[in-house]
């Protein structure tokens, strides 16, 4: 029959009670080792961190005996999570110098010209739309249809684009056209809202049309003038080329 192997033997009872205390011992000691290792990685990482500027002002911090029943409230950072924590606070305030602070004056956009010509232009091409079917009437879905999306359009232009405080902060001979525009689509606007036959539907997508058209050229004579003789000169002939 195989020998079983001895089993350990067992510590008096007596003893058990100074067997702890030594453990509890040897847990402290492993906290206060942990806490100077922490102390000595702070320094490393201040150390290093001379290249770009002083180092950061350490505060010492006294050692402390933990009890076997509390853990530790912090834990010492690693010399890699020390430097990424100061390269990132030196990023942050980089980024804070070098972007340039917004004034309320920025924050208002101008009341956008070529988007009310293209709201003109598209409620235009939504009310020829409709012209094309006038022989089912002026109920038919697809004529409510197209009258509701040349108001929409009408609608975003006056409420979006060429609102009071866009107007505000828009130069004086763009300006001058915005309000003419936005007189031109209100009155557009209660026309359509208040439409009643086929024959006003096809006088109001003629006038837009014509109106579109107008306002058109009208913006791009008074950007080239204002441009001056070289650069218009220069955008025409570029636009020729295409």
């Amino acid at each position: 029959m195989p020998k079983l192997p001895k089993l350990p033997k067992l510590p008096n009872p007596e003893q058990i009670p100074g067997i702890f205390d030594r453990m509890t011992k040897g847990i402290d000691y492993a906290s206060q080792l942990v806490e100077i290792v922490g102390m000595g990685v702070d320094k490393v990482a201040d150390a290093l961190g001379t290249e770009d500027g002083p180092p950061a002002a350490t505060k010492e911090r006294p050692l402390t005996r933990a009890s076997p029943q509390t853990e530790p409230s912090t834990q010492p950072e690693t010399p890699a999570r020390a430097l990424e924590s100061q390269k990132a606070g030196r990023l942050a305030a980089t980024v804070t110098e070098t972007l340039p602070q917004e004034t309320p004056t920025d924050q208002i956009a101008t009341a956008c010209v070529p988007c009310a010509i293209g709201h003109f232009a598209g409620a235009a091409k939504l009310l020829n739309e409709a012209i094309r079917f006038r022989d089912e009437g002026i109920g038919s879905n697809q004529v409510l249809d197209d009258i509701a999306g040349a108001i929409g359009e009408l609608n975003a232009m006056e409420r979006v684009d060429l609102t009071p405080e866009r107007l505000q902060q828009t130069p004086e001979w763009q300006r001058a056209i915005a309000e003419e525009s936005l007189g031109e689509s209100r009155k557009l606007r209660h026309r359509l809202e208040g439409i009643s036959s086929m024959e006003e539907i096809e006088k109001a997508a003629a006038d837009t049309e014509s109106y579109y058209k107008k306002l058109n050229r009208q913006w791009y004579k008074g950007r080239f003038s204002h441009l001056g003789a070289g650069k218009a000169e220069a955008i025409a002939q570029r636009v020729g080329k295409k």
